[in-house]
């Protein structure tokens, strides 16, 4: 298995969404999601999913659901029914990522190597959120600071986490 990286826009509160959407509008961290995620399988939840417009170009589906009958009909997309079953198709790539929703990133925090997190300096009325991250287990590898600007409402920080080693 190669790298699992959970890539997240959280506030400061760990809040992710409300009503199946994202709560700020990034454009820089569209472009950086777009960026580290093009050419790599991308694991999600049915509702994430669902609240694409349409399927992500240039990268594979794999979305996870209890729904037996669920067929997103999409050549890019494919359904399973666990995370493990989800891995489990990604487990030839040197590197895939765990895009949400909250029960997804709760899921896969155990399974997860890297994190790569967009921390928005505020806080969020929301109903989603990630799971807390253990400081025990994760170093801080790199952080970039990105103040508010014309297009940008909040402050917020790049931050890439790496699991500790045994």
């Amino acid at each position: 298995m190669g790298t699992i990286c959970m890539i997240a826009a959280i506030g400061e509160d760990n809040a992710i969404g409300r009503e199946n959407d994202l709560i700020w509008h990034l454009p820089d961290d569209f472009k950086r999601f777009k960026a580290l995620t093009t050419g790599h399988k991308i694991i999600m939840g049915r509702k994430t999913f669902e609240s694409f417009p349409k399927p992500l170009p240039n990268r594979r589906h794999i979305i996870i659901t209890r729904d037996q009958s669920y067929d997103p009909d999409h050549p890019d997309c494919m359904v399973v029914h666990s995370l493990e079953a989800a891995l489990e198709q990604a487990k030839q790539d040197p590197l895939c990522f765990i895009i949400g929703g909250g029960e997804i990133y709760t899921l896969g925090m155990k399974y997860a190597n890297k994190l790569e997190i967009t921390r928005v300096h505020s806080t969020f009325e929301a109903d989603t959120y990630f799971p807390d991250i253990p400081e025990q287990d994760w170093v801080l590898q790199s952080e970039e600071f990105h103040p508010r600007d014309e297009k940008h409402a909040f402050d917020f920080t790049y931050l890439t986490y790496t699991r500790k080693s045994e």
